[in-house]
Order: structure tokens, then C-alpha cells, then sequence
């Protein structure tokens, strides 16, 4: 049936740009390898949300004081297996040998835990070749707690769907051996949050920095500091995207374009935002955002060659042009309006 529709959907658009979106794990990652090199598509949970996390720890490492190529020397500990955990593990990695890690020495840098604790190498015929990637050589099924006290992490990473699964022993303890955990509890609704912003900063003592999937309010500690949440959301990133993919005619979408789309939207974090504790951009900025995201998509299409549309005169003030071709939604009305007196 996917097979069909690509096919068919290529066939009536030739240049269209397939956004897949909620996939479930057992095909996601599948079907993305099996269409990205002969389509132009991505998948918003794998590559979108890896996108968009990476922005936000560049955001976070920045906020921290600390470099934000220092990504390898990180150590990350993502909560949670599926499409969306490997796919935020992916970009990272990409990101990293960006910056120069080696691939040991990116790999080195996760840990990663399903329900049944760290991905290991003795359950390796029990993961998929996505998971497989990301396995370590020992301490297979350790439990979240243990990997947290043993390995020491200083990022956090929450995709399970486990509401409250970032408990107050675990926070305390990771917090006991970082001075600034960078804490995002990716899951929403709120319900599945695996745990709130007030969590988070009281049981950091205000010190973590903190994103989510699920929109939470400021969090008033009690002797009166003031703390700004972001939340970690998709549209930060695939708007940009998916405009920039089609406005250049993109053969297809690369690892790289998602890396300079994170950076775009990095490097749209104001001065004040950050010292306002956010690691995202404010919401009422989000067209700037798109707008900054495609214009980073399409120079790097255009700098390996996979831009098909973009003219030579287009290029010369490509910030201009894609201004013009984003889309506003602003309608006239349908029916006339008429003010009636008896």
C-alpha cells in the first residue's frame, strides 16, 4: 500500500515532498530507508525530532557556558528505544562527527535504555539494526537508576510515554554529580511527561536546564526565583524544512540538512531568551524561525548540488526569496458582513 501511494503521488507531482508521520517503530525506520534515497521525504518523529532536540541542546550547552561543538564529550543518557529515541540518537551522532568525533568516540557518548534497561550487545538479536547501533559492550538491561549513578550523565533525554518515569531519586542523583543537568522530558500530553519543569528545578535546586515536550508554565521556586520552560516541539524544525526541500527542488533530504537545520534554529535563541533560562526561541517567532531553517536547508542543497529550481539570480538574495514564497494564512471573508437595523 505505501509502495503504491509513493509511487502513485510521485507520479501525479514529481517534485512533491512526502512528510511521513506517525509510523509505528516496528516500520518507521524502514520505510524511511526504503524511500529517502529515491523520494524526497523525511520523517517528522525520526528526523524531526532529532532536529529539533539537537538544536536544543546546542542551546542548552550555550546556556551552560560551554562550547556548543563539545557535543561528544557529553555524556547522554536517552530514555527510550523507539523511532523517536533512535532518531534523536542518529542526528546526534551525525552532529558529532560534524564536529570532528570520531565514530568511537561519538558512540562512546550514548546510553541508551528501553523497558528493559541499557541496550546491550548480549540481547543484540533482540534489537533492530537501528538499536543495534547504539548498543554498549557491557552492563546489558541495567536498570535507569543504576545507568544514572554508574555513568554519571549530564543530558537527559525522555521519549518513553511514562508519565513521572524521571522520578525524584533519579533527578537527585544525576543532579548530585552534574552541576547543570540539561533535563528533556520529551513526551506528551503532559500526562506522559516523564516528569514536570517543577520537578525538574525543585529537585535540581533551580540548576537544570530544562525543555520539554508538553507546554508547562514558569516555575516559581520558593524563595522567589523565576524560571522560563521551552518546550522542545516539531515545528520548530519541520516547517523550515519541508519549505526549503521544496522550494529548491531538493533531490532528497540528507543528514547534513537536518544538522544545519538544528543550527539555524540555534542560532535564533536571542541573547535574552537565554538568560531567561530558554533554550527554544519564543513562540511568536516562529515564522522568523521557518524562515532561517529553509534558507539553511536550501545553501546546503544548493552547495552539493541537489538543488534542481533555484536559479543562479534567485540564489544571489536567497533570504528574499524564500520570504517571498512562505505562506500566509490570512483569508478574505466568504460572506459579506452586514450590519442590519430594525
Amino acid at each position: 500500500l505505501v509502495d503504491e501511494f509513493m509511487n502513485a503521488v510521485r507520479y501525479r507531482w514529481p517534485k512533491v515532498l512526502v512528510q511521513f508521520e506517525d509510523f509505528d517503530s516496528s516500520v518507521a525506520q524502514r520505510l524511511l530507508d526504503k524511500y529517502r534515497h529515491t523520494h524526497l521525504c523525511f520523517n517528522d518523529d525520526i528526523q524531526g525530532t532529532g532536529a529539533t532536540s539537537l538544536a536544543g541542546l546546542l542551546g542548552a550547552l550555550r546556556a551552560k557556558g560551554e562550547d556548543v561543538n563539545t557535543l561528544g564529550d557529553q555524556r547522554i543518557l536517552i530514555a527510550g528505544a523507539g523511532s523517536a529515541g533512535i532518531g534523536i540518537s542518529q542526528v546526534l551522532y551525525q552532529a558529532m562527527l560534524e564536529q570532528g568525533y570520531s565514530e568511537k568516540q561519538a558512540k562512546d557518548a550514548f546510553f541508551v535504555v528501553d523497558q528493559h534497561g541499557l541496550l546491550g550487545k548480549e540481547r543484540m538479536h533482540k534489537l533492530n539494526p537501528e538499536q543495534q547501533a547504539f548498543a554498549r559492550d557491557e552492563d546489558n538491561e541495567l536498570p535507569l537508576i543504576e545507568v544514572v549513578k554508574k555513568y554519571k550523565p549530564t543530558i537527559l533525554l525522555g521519549v518513553t510515554a511514562v508519565g513521572g518515569i524521571f522520578d525524584e531519586a533519579l533527578v537527585r542523583e544525576m543532579a548530585s554529580h552534574v552541576e547543570r543537568p540539561i533535563i528533556f522530558p520529551l513526551s506528551n500530553p503532559t500526562t506522559k511527561a516523564e516528569c514536570t519543569a517543577e520537578q525538574a528545578f525543585e529537585w535540581t535546586d533551580g540548576k537544570c536546564i530544562f525543555a520539554s515536550g508538553s507546554p508547562f508554565d514558569p516555575v516559581e521556586m520558593e524563595d522567589g526565583r523565576i524560571f522560563s520552560t521551552s518546550q522542545c516541539n516539531n515545528m520548530y524544525v519541520f516547517p523550515g524544512l519541508g519549505l526549503g526541500a521544496s522550494l529548491c527542488g531538493a533531490k532528497r533530504v540528507t543528514d547534513r540538512m537536518l544538522y544545519v537545520a538544528a543550527k539555524a534554529l540555534a542560532e535564533c535563541l536571542s541573547p535574552d531568551d537565554a538568560t531567561k533560562g530558554r533554550v527554544f526561541p519564543h513562540i511568536s517567532k516562529i515564522r522568523s524561525v521557518s524562515h532561517a531553517v529553509a534558507v539553511a536547508v536550501i545553501e546546503e542543497a544548493m552547495s552539493n548540488g541537489l538543488n534542481t529550481r533555484i536559479s543562479a539570480e534567485e540564489a544571489r538574495n536567497l533570504s528574499d526569496f524564500v520570504r517571498r514564497k512562505m505562506y500566509y494564512p490570512e483569508y478574505v471573508p466568504l460572506v459579506e458582513k452586514r450590519t442590519i437595523t430594525i
